[in-house]
């Protein structure tokens, strides 16, 4: 074998090498289905805010309204970019405006750590999944991929509330996840 087909060969080893790391290092596609046993659309309605849609949600349970005793999904599709730190501060606000004085500081400031772990930057046609866990947490999917569990129920009843409190900034859209706004789908 002469050097010129020797590193030929070395190439297209050392190619081979580098891919199988690069698939090893992707993180493995999840499902947040398996959570959610029996999972069935319950409603979804579309998040305006000054006239511009920001995302659609769709909450999928067993139950229909879902009960806060077994897991549910909440999936938001954006339609707008918008950057991590302003899906935390969003989901802050609206977690002061309906806990009022049940949440201190160390609380929001724990909590917004959590976030800033579970979200990421989002684009149109990007999605995150939050799962609710009754008594144990939640967990965020990121298009369909495992990217965060927090174990934290207080958190985890809290940030849900954003949508289904009573007290939900967009009633509206309440309704319609909770399958009291007409037809799913």
């Amino acid at each position: 074998m002469n050097v010129a087909d020797a590193r030929r060969i070395f190439k297209h080893r050392l190619s081979k090498a580098c891919l199988l790391l690069l698939m090893l290092s992707v993180p493995a596609s999840a499902d947040w289905r398996p959570s959610v046993p029996e999972a069935r659309l319950v409603g979804r309605g579309d998040f305006t805010w000054f006239g511009m849609s920001l995302y659609t949600a769709r909450l999928w349970s067993s139950e229909a309204p879902p009960a806060w005793g077994q897991p549910f999904a909440l999936e938001l599709t954006y339609r707008r970019a918008l950057s991590r730190d302003t899906l935390v501060e969003a989901s802050l606000d609206e977690m002061r405006r309906l806990g009022g004085a049940n949440l201190d500081d160390a609380t929001l400031q724990r909590w917004s750590a959590e976030m800033r772990e579970a979200f990421v930057d989002v684009q149109p046609g990007m999605r995150i999944t939050g799962v609710y866990l009754p008594g144990k947490g939640c967990t965020f999917y990121v298009d369909d991929r495992l990217h965060r569990q927090v174990p934290d129920a207080r958190f985890a009843r809290a940030f849900f509330d954003i949508w289904l409190d009573p007290r939900a900034r967009d009633p509206q859209l309440r309704q319609r996840l909770l399958g009291q706004g007409g037809p799913a789908e």
